[in-house]
């Protein structure tokens, strides 16, 4: 977006298809916590046995909150290996396809809409 700094958090399957997305401002523990609790609100959502994410330093202090709170599966597991999220990466790589010609968004909510536009034609396709 023009001068400010936002970040595509987003949840694929083993499979490759996408779960959901969450734009935010900041990438700190509430924002990672807020993600994770909107993917596993998700219908077709079960408790995941592995969870893999980058090197963000937020995601397992966010996903031991969400396990005390009884949200997430006590057994489920967190990796954090930056090559193994490369099916995120591979599903990013469309969306920066179509955002790079033209030159970034204006606002956060255009933003939003248009990638979640983005995605529901990922989805239908």
């Amino acid at each position: 977006m023009k001068s400010r700094w936002t970040y595509l958090y987003c949840a694929v399957d083993s499979r490759g298809q996408t779960i959901d997305f969450l734009l935010s401002a900041k990438r700190d523990a509430e924002a990672a916590k807020r993600f994770f609790r909107k993917a596993l609100a998700q219908l077709h959502t079960v408790n995941p046995r592995t969870i893999t994410v980058d090197k963000n330093p937020a995601c397992p202090c966010a996903v031991e909150q969400i396990k005390e709170d009884g949200e997430l599966w006590r057994r489920s597991r967190l990796r954090q290996c930056k090559f193994l999220n490369n099916i995120v990466e591979q599903d990013h790589r469309g969306e920066k396809r179509l955002v790079r010609p033209g030159q970034g968004f204006g606002s956060f909510h255009t933003a939003r809409r248009t990638l979640a536009g983005y995605e529901a034609m990922v989805m239908i396709r």
